[in-house]
């Protein structure tokens, strides 16, 4: 389950140490009402951020996916209903992300080629599943650990901690127990976060846009 190991296949956890791009990524939405004060925080700084969507809550607010395509936002496959893939079958893990990738697609025309495994998990197999059917399997290499903080102050403390430049980062505007998630913190700290390190001269990419880079 280490976000950066390369043990159980290979996977995307940033560019070079030092380069001056950041990737912000949000995982267990769309969540209500959240993601839509996220997506609004996004645009007024103009940036653009890539999204794990859970195929459970996809169907539920499908408006919002429709939402990160129109403002420009990358969108990934997080699975049905996040299980821990450690424990999956073959076949399960297929179902997963092909019900997840068809919802998606649904919602708002968009086939993911992206993946992120829920919690981190995997086995051998999980990887090779997914690349089999498309998507790039993506970690993270700076935890925020804003799944449980009590403020969006130590949400960011824990990324300037990691944050050294090229990073992958770990957010999250939903919660995968149930729908309707109390995110406010990471909004918040989503907005310090940007004001911050486009003062320092960083640029938020997409991570399409990092691999395009590592892929050039």
């Amino acid at each position: 389950m280490g976000p950066t190991s390369q043990l159980y296949g290979r996977n995307f956890t940033g560019l070079p140490r030092g380069t001056k791009k950041l990737a912000l990524t949000y995982d267990d939405g769309p969540n209500d009402p959240h993601t839509e004060s996220l997506l609004d925080v996004l645009d007024k700084h103009d940036v653009k951020a890539t999204f794990f969507l859970i195929g459970r809550y996809v169907r539920q607010r499908p408006d919002l996916v429709r939402r990160h395509v129109v403002l420009g936002h990358a969108i990934g496959n997080h699975t049905w209903d996040h299980p821990n893939l450690i424990f999956s079958t073959p076949s399960s893990l297929r179902s997963q992300l092909e019900r997840t990738s068809r919802e998606i697609f649904d919602a708002c025309g968009v086939k993911p080629t992206l993946f992120r495994p829920p919690f981190g998990g995997r086995r051998p197999g999980v990887l090779q599943t997914a690349r089999a059917m498309g998507m790039t399997p993506i970690m993270w290499d700076v935890t925020c650990y804003d799944w449980n903080a009590k403020s969006h102050e130590s949400i960011e403390r824990h990324a300037a901690r990691q944050i050294k430049g090229g990073n992958v980062i770990l957010l999250h505007d939903g919660g995968h127990l149930e729908f309707g998630a109390d995110r406010s913190a990471t909004v918040k700290a989503t907005e310090n976060l940007i004001q911050r390190y486009k003062s320092e001269g960083y640029q938020f990419v997409t991570v399409p846009e990092m691999l395009k880079e590592v892929n050039a």
